[in-house]
């Protein structure tokens, strides 16, 4: 029995509601460790919760300097690779304080269902580097400055 898009669903909800809240804890309890995340220019392993949690927390005032105030998904398209794993295709949109829509970006993920729940193993960014960089551009923040 593969997994159930409502569990993908409360999944990505939960995870969303972490970036929301800048919630570094919470974002690292949906992983499973260690976890991947890879794009068109870098692969990085995150071997610890500890480790996922600093990552998370060092990109938060970023987000904060771009006007992030709340994460939604949209679930775009699911793959059962076995009855465990599952492969999903998500695009999270980034919205300011009114509500307007700053950026969204695509990204897949690969989930597996763990006696805790679902995890992900891996993420793979399409194209968030990108759209970061464009509104970082679009709203004059220098992603060079130090933090």
């Amino acid at each position: 029995m593969s997994i159930h898009t409502d569990r993908i669903d409360e999944y990505l909800e939960r995870y969303a509601a972490s970036l929301t809240e800048f919630d570094a804890e919470s974002a690292a309890d949906l992983w499973s460790t260690p976890g991947m995340v890879a794009d068109d220019h870098v692969s990085g392993v995150l071997e610890s919760r500890d480790a996922m949690i600093a990552g998370l927390k060092q990109s938060y005032p970023l987000y904060r300097e771009l006007g992030l105030a709340s994460v939604g998904h949209e679930l775009l398209d699911t793959s059962a690779l076995t009855d465990r794993l599952v492969l999903v295709r998500v695009r999270w949109l980034f919205r300011d304080a009114q509500g307007e829509l700053l950026t969204d970006s695509t990204s897949y993920y690969l989930l597996r269902d763990e006696d805790a729940g679902l995890r992900a193993c891996v993420c793979i960014e399409t194209d968030a580097a990108e759209k970061l960089r464009a509104l970082a551009s679009e709203r004059g923040v220098d992603l060079h400055a130090p933090s």
